[in-house]
């Protein structure tokens, strides 16, 4: 345990400790901007002793937030961001942005705006057909990116993360069943990963090598048709010869097909179903069970495809899935693993590396009910842990 409570180098970034909170959407920008509930949020995983948070999600493009209450990289938002990572420097941790575009997994109807995808489809998540971003709206995202990454630099962040998973519009141009363009964004794999390797290239260019560059990157979407590992492998392998990244946390599942695939354990339909309206409500209590499918919990679940890009590549990478003990930290770090991340677990809990620090026998007492995950739609929060974390940090 003493590799993980030690301090580490991501890029040119030191963390205090290997231990990432994961970006986790936290349901507390009502107007698209910073508010003290948010940074109250951070504060507390920083406090809690992780190395550094990750702020979720800030959208590259109005259009790349999966609906209107998300921020998105603006001169406007710098203000409340730089309050952010003050208050997450303050506790000692340091501060990642997690920056990406939401493609076909954004709500057109809520933002307003159309819905990018790389080929024509229907979202039932805004009810309406994605615009296929013909090569000047790339460059465009891909810029956005690129200024993305300069506005979270001036806000104080440390890091930025890619969002290359989950069928977000970089993943879902990965995808053999999403791109069936025949342009020079589809086809063949090396064309379906042009725009990762384009964003990454970009953000690079933008901030040097002034703050870390990570990238989310989906290892499997967990749907017939999708991303699989061995092509998976190949995009890692070429993004590790750019040189654009310090480091990749690996991923799995699609937000628009699969999401139970990402996250383990139970699959609360009923509450996913009460967190929408209208149609949305009806389509989720009729076809709940086919969208959100079950899979069973079990710690480092990721550990099986993750260890073939350990073995493929040499650049730093985070272990993402079942992270909840000390158990499970010391055997990423034995398995060759430079970080480790934490998502559920640290809602439950904020202080629980501390605890684990303090007794390595800390149980996490997360059930992997998942129920967290309707929550995002209207303030990211654990339904079992009682008080609110402003509450819970002045308790004795």
């Amino acid at each position: 345990m003493n590799t993980v409570f030690t301090p580490a180098q991501l890029g040119p970034v030191t963390l205090r400790n290997r231990v990432i909170k994961a970006a986790t959407f936290e349901g507390r920008t009502p107007d698209a901007l910073v508010t003290d509930d948010l940074i109250e949020f951070h504060r507390a995983h920083a406090a809690g002793g992780v190395g550094m948070t990750t702020v979720a999600y800030c959208a590259v493009a109005p259009e790349g937030r999966t609906d209107r209450h998300q921020i998105w990289m603006r001169p406007e938002a710098v203000p409340g961001l730089r309050r952010l990572t003050a208050a997450i420097h303050t506790e000692g941790a340091a501060a990642s942005a997690q920056i990406g575009h939401a493609g076909p997994v954004a709500n057109a109807a809520s933002n307003r705006l159309p819905a990018l995808a790389p080929s024509r489809l229907f979202s039932p998540l805004g009810t309406a057909w994605t615009v296929r971003p013909d090569a000047a709206d790339l460059q465009r995202v891909i810029r956005a990116f690129a200024d993305a990454a300069l506005t979270a630099e001036t806000a104080g962040f440390d890091a930025v993360e890619l969002h290359f998973g989950h069928n977000y519009l970089i993943s879902s141009f990965f995808s053999p069943l999403l791109n069936r363009r025949r342009d020079g964004y589809g086809g063949s794999l090396a064309n379906r990963a042009r725009l990762a390797r384009e964003v990454a290239q970009s953000v690079r260019e933008a901030v040097g090598g002034r703050i870390a560059v990570l990238a989310k990157l989906n290892m499997d979407d967990g749907v017939v048709g999708g991303l699989r590992l061995e092509e998976s492998l190949q995009i890692g392998r070429w993004l590790e010869a750019d040189g654009t990244l310090d480091a990749l946390e690996l991923t799995i599942g699609s937000s628009l097909l699969n999401p139970m695939y990402l996250f383990h354990g139970d699959a609360p339909r009923a509450a996913f179903a009460k967190a929408f309206s209208g149609p949305m409500r009806w389509g989720m209590r009729l076809g709940g069970r086919f969208f959100l499918r079950e899979y069973p919990y079990r710690e480092a679940y990721m550990l099986g495809l993750a260890r073939q890009f350990r073995y493929e590549l040499k650049m730093p990478l985070v272990l993402l899935g079942g992270i909840t003990s000390a158990e499970s930290m010391r055997l990423a770090m034995n398995e060759g693993f430079e970080f480790v991340a934490m998502g559920r677990a640290l809602l439950r809990q904020p202080d629980l590396l501390l605890r684990i620090q303090e007794n390595e026998q800390t149980p996490s007492l997360c059930t992997h009910c998942n129920k967290c995950m309707p929550s995002i739609f209207s303030r990211t929060t654990c339904v079992l842990a009682g008080p609110d974390l402003r509450t819970a940090q002045t308790q004795p």
